[in-house]
Order: structure tokens, then sequence, then C-alpha cells
């Protein structure tokens, strides 16, 4: 498990306690009943039901494992007052030399989707516009090259 900070927005924290219990509870049980099923059949050493069965018992518990330490663990945002980018901003950027605009949040890397808006505060992005302020001009390295943007708005 990572041990960069992780933050969560309380909709993402719900989601992930959600998760959290239905693999202790449901999807445990489906597991253990597929792993007796799989005893049942024969020779283990051969026995390619049982072995998929351990395998899926292993990842439901790594994943049970992780989820409690990301809720243990993570910060709480919130969102914050309109004066300075910081994490649980939404924001209107301008890219220069272009009439385009986007609207973005910054979130914890464990929510991220840029299909939603919601980029990473360690994404090259993210962690260029934290703590800039409405006009700000930011360059922000891209493997690309360098790209220019201005924040026309913070939310």
């Amino acid at each position: 498990m990572s041990t960069e900070v992780q933050y969560l927005t309380s909709e993402k924290r719900a989601e992930l306690e959600k998760e959290l219990g239905h693999l202790k509870t449901e999807r445990r049980k489906e597991v253990a009943e597929h792993l007796e099923y799989s005893k049942k059949l024969g020779d283990l050493s051969e026995n390619a039901e049982y072995h998929q069965a351990r395998e899926e018992q292993a990842e439901v518990e790594d994943r049970i494992r992780k989820l409690e330490v990301l809720l243990k663990n993570a910060l709480m945002i919130e969102a914050v007052g309109n004066d300075v980018i910081a994490i649980g901003s939404t924001f209107r950027l301008q890219k220069d030399k272009d009439n385009k605009s986007y609207i973005y949040t910054i979130v914890g890397s464990e929510e991220a989707d840029m299909t939603h808006g919601k980029i990473s505060n360690i994404s090259p992005l993210g962690s260029a516009l934290l703590g800039h302020k409405k006009d700000d001009k930011v360059k922000v390295h891209t493997p690309k090259g360098v790209i220019e943007y201005t924040v026309v708005i913070i939310k």
C-alpha cells in the first residue's frame, strides 16, 4: 500500500465504505462457498477450480486490506473557498493560444477521473495549479512539452 497521503471527498468515502461492506459480507461468503465446492472436486494439486477460487479469495482479501488502510488514513476534503486553488477546488482554465476553456476539480488520486473533470492533486496539471489564484498564468510541464493555462475563475 502506498504511503502517500490520500484525499477523499465524502461521496468517494461513502462509495468505498459501501464496497468494503459488500466485500466483507457478500463477496467473502460467495468466495468461501466457491472454495468449499471446489474442494469437493478431487485432488487439490490438480484442481484448477480450487486454485482459481484461492486466487479469487486472495484478491478479495487484498482489496479489503487496501480499502481498510485507505479509509483509516485518508484525509477528507470539502469544497473550499474561491480565493486559491486547493484540493477540493473547482475552477475554470483557459488554455493559452486556444479558445477552449476547461472546468476541473482537484481531488485525491483515488478518485481522479478526467472524463468527469476530476484531476489528481499529484498529476502534472493538478500539482502545478495548487496555490494559484484567479488570473494567474500557470505553466504545466507535460510529456509533450510546456502548456500554459490561465485561471479564469475559482468556484
